[in-house]
């Protein structure tokens, strides 16, 4: 059951976004809806409140509304009065998201701001299909990976462990080709064995170092054994410097790692991506630490749709969170008013042709989102841009396992520590006491 909930940011985390924090100025935007969603042909009105200094502020606030992602097709002005004033942000014919944004100039300073609102969003379905080779051509690069034995190297971190953990730097090897990926390892202090659940945590995007491998300690606080990984084999001890250098050579526009290999659904960057997060798994239930039960993935944006497409591929998955995932409906900006989804193809040349069209669906966060049967949490807002809330209720409306959602509609492309100690609360209650079919096989073969 889809539990909607407006959760309000403890507001330092938030500094940049909605409601500034130890700003001389504050937006309201109120729906008249409370859950921010309309049926179809509703028209959706939306209070705007300004105030500098806490006094509510006159003027002419500037604003244009548009579909999700799309160009507006409305403009227009309205007039503060007592700081407030109501515009009708109109309705839609199809499910989708509205967005209204906000201009007004106040003391010779510009100020910004926006607010989404959905359209029947249980009835959003995704562009992308589902390819007919897809099981099949992932069960193969699958059993490709296997033939290569695990392989992975862990020296101690004692910079990053506490009275109550220990830390790992891992380097885990992919292929006898030398390709490989880093992570930390995190586990409880003195674990013993058979005790601890594990969790993998797949990166956000772009080409950078890990770097607050203690930020969620809480994990290994609480029991259990976290990977922390990267997805582009770049040891995390390189300088910000480096990170920098080699950033700005593979992630810039048409030649970032996203793009690379499109044209062909075997030379995709990804496609090495999908399969380390296998490995990880690999990796973490040959721990004897390991509970021999419990397997979870947590991951937001990309790290959201890593986790999704990990629980897919890998039935030892029983536990995922994901928030706000990235790389879903990708391709769906080919066809005219539609919303697609990180990293948005439409704004780059030539990335949404036939050829690249076919290689994005065997890639697609919503066609593994199909064969997911893993218990899934999902956690997205609305005001999000990165990864609109059109595509995350692409991904939510085709999941069909056992699954819950925490709806945030003021978040844009942003978490709060609250809700992020609670997917690892939301995991710790769902831990199970007896071995899945995929774990008990397992065990059974590496007997």
């Amino acid at each position: 059951m889809l539990q909607l909930l407006a959760v309000m940011a403890a507001l330092p985390l938030i500094a940049v976004e909605n409601y500034p924090y130890r700003s001389d100025y504050l937006w309201v935007t109120v729906p008249d809806h409370d859950d921010w969603t309309y049926e179809l042909g509703q028209h959706a009105k939306v209070e705007v409140e300004f105030y500098k200094y806490g006094i509510p502020r006159d003027g002419e606030v500037s604003y244009s509304i548009g579909n999700d992602m799309l160009q507006p097709d409305k403009h227009g002005t309205a007039k503060l009065k007592r700081g407030r004033a109501t515009i009708d942000m109109g309705t839609r014919r199809t499910p989708g998201f509205r967005d209204l944004s906000l201009q007004l100039t106040v003391d010779g300073t510009k100020y910004s701001h926006h607010i989404k609102v959905g359209f029947a969003v249980n009835q959003i379905k995704p562009f992308t299909q589902e390819p007919a080779d897809f099981v099949s051509f992932w069960e193969a690069n699958k059993r490709e990976t296997a033939r290569y034995p695990l392989s992975y190297s862990q020296e101690l971190a004692p910079e990053y462990c506490t009275d109550k953990l220990v830390c790992y730097l891992v380097r885990l090897q992919l292929d006898s080709h030398g390709k490989c990926v880093y992570a930390y390892l995190t586990m409880p202090r003195n674990a013993q064995k058979g005790a601890c659940p594990v969790v993998l945590c797949p990166p956000g995007a772009g080409v950078k170092t890990i770097k607050e491998p203690l930020r969620h300690k809480y994990y290994a606080e609480n029991g259990f054994i976290r990977l922390e990984m990267e997805i582009h084999g770049l040891n995390p001890t390189l300088s910000e410097g480096q990170f920098k250098e080699i950033s700005n050579a593979l992630n810039a526009g048409e030649n970032g790692y996203l793009c690379n290999g499109l044209d062909h659904r075997d030379n995709y960057y990804m496609k090495h991506v999908y399969l380390a997060c296998v490995r990880a798994i690999d990796l973490l239930t040959s721990l004897p630490e390991w509970d021999g039960r419990n397997v979870a993935v947590q991951g937001g944006s990309q790290g959201g749709a890593l986790a999704i497409v990990t629980a897919a591929l890998d039935e030892r998955v029983d536990l995922c969170v994901a928030n706000h995932p990235a790389l879903a409906d990708m391709a769906a900006y080919a066809e005219e008013g539609r919303t697609g989804g990180y990293p948005h193809f439409i704004r780059m040349n030539n990335m949404l042709t036939d050829e690249k069209i076919r290689t994005m669906a065997y890639y697609d966060v919503v066609n593994f989102a199909r064969h997911v049967k893993a218990r899934t949490f999902l956690t997205w807002g609305f005001n999000d841009s990165t990864c609109p809330p059109t595509t995350s209720y692409a991904v939510w409306n085709t999941l069909s396992c056992e699954k819950e959602a925490l709806v945030t509609p003021i978040n844009e492309h942003w978490t709060s520590e609250a809700t992020e100690h609670g997917h690892m609360e939301w995991i710790k209650r769902h831990l199970s006491t007896t071995p899945s079919v995929a774990v008990s096989q397992q065990q059974t073969t590496n007997r």
